[in-house]
């Protein structure tokens, strides 16, 4: 690779990338603003586009190459801490407003969230070196977007939470759909088709919109199916921080 200047015009594109990822704190607050004002179908709508950021960053971060034109700056643990908020702390709050548990639940049930996806944060391991996710890769605002459109009531909603904590423990290496190698066009071709039907959907809500969260079950199964593929399958994860790369 040929090695490009250190001019203002690259160092500044490469500190808007690193502004992309913190933008997606700011939209994290406002999913909070809106939970707050019982507006959750906009709560919603905001975490979309904070994972919509996070799944844009970490590509436009190596392509502008940013630690090579910032050094000194620690891109990955930015976005560590962003995801963390957004990802965790947002969908956590949602649960305890949102009518997706039981009063007496919420906090509990949020409280397992936030200690779950804490020690999946910081294993050392938690992305692969050949970019998988080992453990449930704390897609809260996935399960909390499902939970509030499917309205499968309070019991089964705890269940599910449950699992997908229990699986945060699991050694199952997760499909990393933007990186990992295996069938990657595919992967980032269904997942975009999936985010797709998901905002299709939240748009229709409260009427219409459960045919289209059906539909777009396909790739919750493909993403499972795939991911319990790359676990059994022989070649052995490697562990180590990819570099860049957006956390889960």
């Amino acid at each position: 690779m040929q090695v490009q200047e250190r001019t203002p015009i690259n160092i500044i594109a490469a500190w808007m990338v690193h502004a992309l990822t913190a933008s997606g704190a700011l939209f994290g607050l406002l999913a909070m603003q809106a939970v707050c004002e019982k507006r959750f179908v906009a709560a919603c709508a905001w975490m979309m586009v904070t994972s919509g950021i996070d799944g844009v960053d970490g590509a436009l971060a190596r392509w502008r190459r940013v630690k090579y034109f910032i050094p000194h700056f620690d891109g990955a643990l930015l976005d560590n801490m962003v995801d963390y908020f957004t990802f965790v702390l947002v969908p956590a709050f949602f649960l305890l407003y949102a009518d997706l548990l039981a009063p007496s639940w919420r906090l509990p049930l949020a409280g397992i969230l936030l200690f779950a996806s804490a020690y999946q944060f910081s294993r050392d391991d938690a992305k692969t070196a050949d970019h998988t996710f080992t453990g449930f890769p704390s897609y809260w605002n996935v399960a909390v977007f499902y939970l509030f459109l499917m309205d499968w009531g309070y019991a089964a909603n705890a269940v599910i939470l449950l699992i997908c904590a229990a699986g945060v423990f699991v050694r199952i290496r997760y499909l990393y759909p933007s990186r990992t190698r295996f069938l990657r066009p595919i992967n980032i071709g269904l997942g975009m088709a999936w985010a797709g039907l998901c905002i299709a959907a939240l748009a229709r809500y409260p009427e219409g919109h459960q045919p289209l969260l059906y539909a777009s079950f396909f790739y919750l199964v493909y993403y499972l199916a795939v991911s319990l593929w790359l676990t059994t399958r022989k070649q052995p994860a490697l562990s180590g921080r990819p570099d860049e790369t957006p956390s889960p």
